[in-house]
C-alpha cells in the first residue's frame, strides 16, 4: 500500500499520515498471531520483522522531514539499537541513531563507505516470541 499526502496539507498533514499509519501498524501487529508469516519484497517476515520495519520507516522518514524543515530530531537510542539488531544484524553498532541512518543510506559513518543501496533482513527468527523494538 502506498499513501500520498496532498502537498497543500504541508508538514502537519504529513505528520497526521505518519500518526495514522503508526496506529494502523500497531493495530495489525496486535491482531496478528506471532507465528504468522507474510510476504515482503525482501523475503517473508514475521510479526516482529514487520513491526521493526514499520519502526524503521517512521524513524528514517521523520528524519527526512525534520531535515527538510531544518529541525533537529533524533529518536531514542534503544529503539534504534533494537531496529539495528533485528533488521541489520551484520551492521556493527556504534552510536545507534547515526548507525541506523548509515544502514539505510541516509548518512555517512566515519570509517565506512556511504551506502548507496541497502536492504534489511526481516526473515523470521526462530527465537522470536513477539514484536521487537
Amino acid at each position: 500500500m502506498t499513501i500520498f499526502v496532498d502537498p497543500a496539507e504541508g508538514p502537519s498533514g504529513l505528520l497526521q499520515v505518519f500518526e495514522s499509519c503508526g496506529a494502523m501498524l500497531a493495530a495489525m501487529v496486535g491482531a496478528v498471531p506471532t507465528d504468522r508469516r507474510s510476504f515482503h519484497a525482501y523475503g517473508p517476515s514475521d510479526a516482529s520483522g514487520f513491526t521493526v520495519m514499520g519502526v524503521v520507516e517512521v524513524l528514517v522518514h521523520m528524519h527526512d522531514i525534520a531535515t527538510a524543515l531544518g529541525l533537529p530530531w533524533s529518536p531514542p537510542a534503544d529503539l534504534c539499537t533494537g531496529a539495528l539488531c533485528r533488521l541489520f544484524p551484520a551492521v556493527p553498532i556504534g552510536d545507534p541513531w547515526p548507525t541506523l541512518l548509515w544502514a539505510t543510506g541516509r548518512a555517512e559513518l566515519p570509517g565506512r563507505p556511504r551506502r548507496t543501496s541497502w536492504t534489511w533482513d526481516g526473515a523470521p527468527r526462530l527465537a522470536d516470541t513477539g514484536p521487537a523494538a
